[in-house]
């Protein structure tokens, strides 16, 4: 089916008290897993492209994008396509005009009021383009800093912040780390349940593959929508290659260990999906 915008699918989700999950893809293995575990699982999902993806493919968004886009055409579940983490303008706009639906654009490393100003003036530009906008707000650790209360996410600042962008949804800090390898990550509860209140757009948790499963069921009740997982898929995808070389060094076809890789995710993003729409294991 044609790809659908992530507007749609997160207002869906929200509407229906459930998560929607977004997978980040680097190689075409992610998109083929991830698109087909949610068509295993019949449930909706967000292919998103990071700005650090993008850096790998040599700067381009066109290429990755494009193959991305065709594995969504191709799936039988709704699949949304969306630009992650872009601090870089000129990236947004070509990922826009390249065929995303939405964008997280990240100014969050800027003082407050630069972000604000960065995010409002990049959101009015989206929109014009038909262009659903995440920002964030707070410090979501892992790349640069750890999971720390003095940069979580102030809720009357979150409320005066959306107000005065426009963004249609905003990504939290509440507890979870980017990139963290093990599922240790506590969150805090009643934040998002503060923050669900003041803010009143979706609300985004990044570094989910930290996250466990229990805790992720509670920050979708709590008032989390979108749930953003990367970390866990290239732990298995990783694995997976790691086990078929150990087991036989002689192999040179990249297919070989690549379809076991691509299952290993496949099968991660699976279990995440049902997690976060909270449907049966």
């Amino acid at each position: 089916m044609p790809a659908v915008a992530t507007a749609e699918l997160v207002t869906a989700a929200r509407s229906a008290g459930r998560g929607i999950a977004a997978f980040n893809v680097i190689t075409l293995e992610h998109a083929e897993a991830i698109t087909a575990a949610a068509e295993a699982a019949g449930l909706p999902v967000v292919l998103q492209i990071s700005e650090n993806a993008v850096a790998f493919h040599s700067g381009r968004v066109e290429p990755v994008l494009a193959g991305t886009a065709a594995v969504a055409r191709a799936a039988s579940v709704p699949v949304a396509l969306h630009l992650d983490h872009v601090e870089s303008e000129e990236l947004l706009r070509a990922g826009v005009a390249a065929g995303a639906s939405s964008v997280m654009f990240d100014a969050s490393k800027l003082p407050y009021e630069e972000n604000l100003r960065a995010t409002a003036r990049m959101v009015e530009w989206a929109h014009r383009h038909g262009a659903w906008v995440e920002a964030e707000l707070g410090e979501v650790g892992g790349k640069d800093g750890a999971h720390a209360p003095g940069v979580r996410t102030d809720p009357a600042e979150a409320a005066a912040f959306t107000a005065a962008t426009g963004v249609d949804a905003l990504a939290v800090a509440v507890g979870s780390s980017h990139a963290m390898t093990d599922r240790s990550a506590r969150l805090d509860h009643a934040l998002i349940a503060e923050l669900r209140a003041a803010v009143p757009v979706p609300l985004v948790l990044h570094g989910s593959s930290g996250v466990p499963d229990e805790e992720l069921r509670r920050a979708v009740a709590a008032g989390m929508v979108k749930i953003n997982i990367g970390t866990a898929l290239n732990i298995a995808f990783t694995g997976a290659v790691r086990d078929h070389l150990a087991a036989d060094a002689a192999v040179v076809d990249p297919r070989r260990y690549l379809r076991p890789a691509r299952d290993a995710m496949s099968a991660v993003a699976g279990h995440m999906l049902r997690v976060v729409a909270g449907s049966p294991a």
